[in-house]
């Protein structure tokens, strides 16, 4: 079986090798390549690249990624375009080192999505094995195996790798002495394929990734997997598409009757123990080494991780050498690439923001820590405000005294810092026959959806099932910087069960001009920008793991956070909230009759119904808020 998967990587390899033919030779020029299989304490054995180089005296630190997206291109004599975080590390000379973790390419083992932390793990145990216990061997099989290394180890990694590198925090080998987790997964119920509760029907297409143990995941082999959705609908518009597909329990039927995650999903609809131990968050204790956490303000995939996985570092470890955390204006990971102009969908960030990360952040927080290099120290907090677009540096995040409370009044009018109207209310109905689109734009399905994240609100606000509160004009800049919460009370006729999505929106100026990036069918004036939003299912609402269906009539509660936010509403501007019960296909359809498990949900379920927000209700933004200071606990 090895043979075979062999021989079918090296096809990939082959292919990979073809299509980079005009690449920069740089790294086969200045880097040996060498793999290894090197032996974890259980026995299994993990496929390891190490590229180390040619021309540097003395000692190297090495610069670690472990990860499941494969360390391709396989052979000691196959050359990727670049290596290293950046291309600037890349010319430091450092000892890089790839590795597929278990039971993923040409790693032995199995493979398990999270892998389960085991605190107080220690190399004795020769039994239980996790991602820290696996980065821990490797570093000290590194350590005595590749010459030239100065006995310092960093690791980095995006979205996935960032998780394996948050994982290998606590009960971390000594030598790992600087890490980055970048965009991590933090919590899988909370993190890329679930939101608060609620299901991303969006992610579909992802599902084949992780959905497998070993098998190798040629172009063709997704092909195969996705054949089902061909056979399921129009892909080219992604509402449509999902409507079709009608309630969930059809995707587990005829769509992945054999994917294994899309199983463990179906069958843990609610935060219960698979999940909780899946969580590396509460784990982040006593580690004492260097951290950069890095994260974009609109990932649509792991926004939550980094606030999160930076806030209960800092929570916890009070003696850490270094705890920073870097958030820009960009997409999932796109820190790691120049595209000259960033831009996120509609919206100009500026130019060349990556590199300057690149250069003036990433690159010195390594060269400093591996290598003892000077640095101008790094705040705690490096940050970019998305509405004037500028870097902001922060000695704590959040930052104290920029509390701001929105509430509700009538005619819609949008409250700063005074109270809402509590005899008032406000209705829609919901219908999860004729949901709210979550795009402006009719998209294809994609792998994973991004550009809605600054998307133009317009669509929703001329629809009856969406709420929408607006301020005056404002006279002054306004800045909203640090944690948000939701802080609902509701009641529902006519159904059990509903979701509750807020948005807090840019509206321009109605003589906005557009700049030269704006996209030709795009017309900023009036434009609703969407600068953050969140999704809870309210059957949440006082346990995660203990759903609740309401009682129809009856006043409830629903708080839930929103993710952090740093934006200036500048002068001449309005700042608008929105709040709804759909957001399709971005998440899933809440039936609104409650019903044990929505993917088990029949079409009969599925029911429309009176949703009322009364006008007691607020949102808050700022520091230490309640509900918001660790990641979301069960309910003993």
């Amino acid at each position: 079986m090895k043979n075979i998967i062999v021989a079918l990587l090296f096809v990939v390899s082959s292919a990979f090798a073809k299509a980079q033919s005009t690449q920069n030779t740089y790294v086969k020029e200045n880097y040996t390549k060498k793999s290894y299989e090197v032996a974890m304490r259980d026995g299994v054995k993990l496929y390891t690249t190490v590229y180390t180089p040619k021309n540097v005296k003395g000692k190297s630190p090495i610069l670690m990624q472990r990860t499941c997206y494969s360390v391709a291109p396989y052979g000691d004599d196959a050359y990727p375009a670049r290596i290293g975080p950046n291309s600037f590390l890349m010319e430091k000379g450092y000892i890089f080192v790839y590795q597929d973790v278990r039971g993923r390419w040409m790693s032995e083992g199995d493979f398990d999505n999270m892998r389960p932390h085991i605190a107080g793990n220690n190399p004795k145990n020769k039994k239980d094995i996790d991602e820290s216990s696996d980065t821990y061997d490797t570093i000290a099989w590194l350590l005595k195996n590749i010459p030239n290394n100065n006995g310092k180890v960093g690791q980095w990694g995006i979205s996935y790798p960032g998780f394996y590198t948050a994982a290998a925090l606590p009960e971390a080998h000594p030598a790992l002495v600087a890490s980055s987790p970048q965009a991590p997964i933090g919590d899988f119920f909370f993190d890329d394929f679930h939101h608060m509760g609620a299901t991303l029907q969006s992610y579909l297409m992802a599902y084949p990734v992780f959905g497998h143990q070993t098998e190798p995941t040629t172009k063709s082999w997704y092909n195969d997997k996705w054949d089902a959705m061909r056979a399921a609908g129009n892909l080219k518009d992604s509402y449509d598409f999902n409507m079709r597909i009608g309630p969930l329990k059809n995707v587990t039927e005829n769509i992945f009757p054999d994917n294994i995650f899309w199983k463990e999903v179906a069958t843990h609809p609610n935060y219960d123990e698979f999940w909780q131990k899946r969580s590396i968050i509460p784990h982040l204790k006593n580690v004492n080494h260097a951290v950069m956490t890095v994260g974009g303000w609109f990932d649509a995939e792991d926004l939550y991780g980094p606030l999160n996985i930076y806030k209960n570092l800092e929570r916890n470890n009070p003696k850490m050498k270094s705890n920073t955390i870097v958030m820009g204006p960009w997409s999932h990971g796109n820190w790691a690439r120049e595209p000259g102009s960033q831009m996120v969908n509609h919206i100009y960030y500026g130019d060349s923001l990556s590199t300057f990360y690149q250069r003036e952040i990433e690159t010195p927080f390594f060269e400093h820590h591996l290598k003892g290099a000077s640095m101008e120290a790094l705040p705690e907090a490096y940050m970019f405000d998305t509405g004037v677009k500028a870097w902001s540096k922060f000695a704590q995040w959040p930052p104290r005294d920029k509390q701001v409370t929105f509430s509700f009044g009538k005619n819609e009018e949008l409250l700063v810092n005074k109270s809402g109207d509590a005899s008032a209310s406000f209705s829609y109905v919901s219908d999860p026959a004729k949901p709210v689109p979550f795009r402006s734009e009719i998209t294809p399905v994609t792998f994973t959806p991004r550009a809605y994240m600054t998307d133009d609100q317009r669509h929703a606000s001329r629809r009856p099932d969406v709420l929408t509160f607006k301020t005056a004009i404002l006279d002054n800049d306004m800045q909203l910087a640090g944690e948000i919460q939701a802080n609902l009370d509701v009641i529902l006729n006519g159904i059990t069960d509903a979701d509750f999505i807020v948005k807090i929106i840019d509206v321009y100026p109605d003589d906005e001009k557009n700049d030269e990036k704006t996209p030709e069918h795009i017309t900023l004036a009036g434009y609703q920008q969407l600068v953050r939003a969140e999704t809870f299912r309210g059957r949440f609402r006082n346990d995660f793991s203990k759903p609740q269906p309401f009682v129809e009539g009856t006043k409830e509660t629903v708080n839930f956070p929103l993710q952090d936010i740093l934006h200036t509403f500048k002068k001449g501007h309005r700042i608008m909230i929105q709040i709804h019960s759909t957001w399709f296909p971005y998440i899933d359809r809440n039936p609104q009759k409650y019903v044990d498990n929505i993917f088990e949900a029949n079409e009969e379920d599925f029911t429309a119904g009176q949703v009322t927000i009364l006008g007691s209700s607020s949102v808050q933004v700022g520091n230490d808020l309640p509900g918001i200071k660790q990641a979301p606990i069960m309910k003993k």
